[in-house]
């Protein structure tokens, strides 16, 4: 019997190399847990027939000696990412069966390590949302309180790693879409530096900030994938090559903006959590200095729906995708994007489609892009004084499904992530702990996870790893 709620991929590497289960047995045991809880969870949309199959091969390279960090690892990959002959319709109704032609480069990365793909994740359609909630296919649950979300966009591949129904997952972060349900499912999730990873074969939302991630039960874990999935990529111009950054040899300062934290709306067990972390930060020798923030929300949603609206007017029904009949083209258009696109989706459009707009395009999108520029220099400089910067990764728990039907409220909780995909720098989300829920009876001994944030300068996802363990250790310690 394998211990999958302990297993770790490290761990997994060293019995199937030392032939304590093989890959098959691996992939049987996580393929019995999707049985027993995927019809409640909803995390996956699709189990792959050929599982057992891809475990075989990666067998008989193990077999061979051909060992690589993530050989016979079995993967769950979000429904944004293209496996070649696989469908892959972003959650969302317009592209129900549409089949991929290609690999993503990182899907062809994991290919050559020969790890094992699991099936596709549920998301927020077109990784347009914080819930997952806007999936055409239904909401994925939190595995601590099927009540509850489990975060979004990537809501089902963390809960597939929280409720050990896959060992690892890949994700996709525009605003904080790792992180945020990292964080309500008690994993850690990394958004690496904007173009460390490859965005080809990754359907685009806001192609200024969207990034492939980990997420993973551990700090450890986060690192083997990044390192496997990174590196420049001639078929990503924003892709690029970088060596990273260490912690500063004279101090490890962090840096933490206390008046966007103190404001309201911050739920105050998140900040009670917080202030914990830091306390437990300073005992492992970090210097903690107080730094000022803006809250960039309005800059983020301003550059997102201006992005989606454009990305999106591809998706029309005539070349792939779901097909509607119309009187004329025309006709095709409406009524297929009418109805294959969802509320989200169509909102973020119209949206978009405004700011974009004669006479208003300077006065929204240009102007939010000479902020954006300025709110670049402004970190550069900041972290010429401190190394990372720490934050709660939400400002709330996970909320019941269904309670935040004002889409304003959602876009509220993504306060503390949106700002890394805006300057481009790389953000973990770790687990920091619980709270409880006592709002009825019948929920009484649950316990919601909470998560903390680190943000680093570009390329210092080594810092990220670095400060990432020892507050694991320390947490778990």
């Amino acid at each position: 019997m394998i211990d999958l709620k302990s297993l770790t991929i490290k761990e997994a590497r060293k019995k199937l190399d030392e032939k304590e289960f093989s890959a098959v047995e691996l992939a049987q045991a996580y393929l019995d847990e999707i049985k027993k809880k995927n019809k409640e969870l909803n995390a996956y949309l699709e189990v792959f027939d050929d599982v057992l199959q891809q475990a075989k091969v990666a067998d008989a390279m193990i077999a061979k000696g051909e060992l690589k960090a993530l050989t016979g690892i079995p993967i769950a990959i979000k429904d944004n990412i293209l496996i070649k002959g696989r469908i892959a319709s972003s959650a969302s109704k317009i592209l129900e069966n549409y089949v991929a032609s290609y690999d993503a480069t990182v899907i062809a990365k994991l290919k050559e390590q020969g790890a094992v793909f699991l099936g596709r994740t549920n998301m927020d359609e077109f990784a347009l949302g914080g819930s997952t909630e806007n999936s055409a296919y239904g909401v994925t649950k939190n595995p601590h309180d099927t009540a509850r979300v489990s975060g979004g966009t990537s809501g089902g591949s963390a809960a597939s790693v929280a409720s050990d129904m896959s060992l690892c997952a890949l994700g996709s972060d525009t605003g904080g879409s790792i992180r945020e349900p990292s964080a309500f499912c008690g994993v850690v999730g990394l958004k690496p530096t904007y173009g460390a990873v490859s965005r080809s074969g990754l359907m685009a939302a806001t192609s200024s900030f969207d990034c492939i991630g980990p997420i993973t039960k551990t700090v450890e874990d986060a690192q083997i994938i990044f390192d496997a999935i990174k590196g420049e990529d001639k078929l990503d111009s924003t892709s690029h090559f970088s060596q990273g950054r260490s912690l500063r040899k004279e101090g490890k300062r962090i840096g933490v903006p206390w008046d966007l934290i103190n404001q309201e709306g911050i739920d105050p067990k998140v900040k009670e959590n917080f202030q914990q972390a830091v306390k437990n930060l300073e005992s492992l020798g970090y210097e903690i200095k107080d730094i000022k923030l803006p809250n960039c929300l309005a800059l983020y949603y301003i550059i997102n729906f201006a992005e989606v609206s454009t990305n999106l007017a591809r998706f029309d029904g005539v070349r792939y995708g779901a097909h509607k009949d119309g009187k004329n083209l025309l006709g095709d258009y409406l009524l297929s994007r009418g109805t294959g696109f969802g509320k989200e989706s169509r909102r973020r459009i119209l949206l978009g489609a405004y700011v974009l707009s004669a006479g208003y395009y300077d006065a929204y999108y240009g102007k939010a892009q000479k902020v954006r520029e300025a709110l670049k220099q402004e970190f550069k400089e900041l972290f010429s004084t401190i190394d990372l910067i720490l934050t709660p990764t939400s400002p709330i728990p996970a909320w019941k499904i269904g309670e935040k039907s004002d889409p304003l409220s959602m876009y509220l909780v993504d306060i503390f992530t949106c700002t890394a995909n805006i300057v481009g720098v790389p953000a973990i989300s770790l687990p920091s702990g619980f709270m409880d829920i006592e709002s009825l009876p019948a929920q009484a001994g649950k316990k919601l996870p909470l998560g903390i944030q680190f943000m680093a300068p570009h390329g210092g996802e080594e810092s990220l790893f670095d400060v990432g363990k020892k507050f694991e250790g320390d947490f778990l310690g």
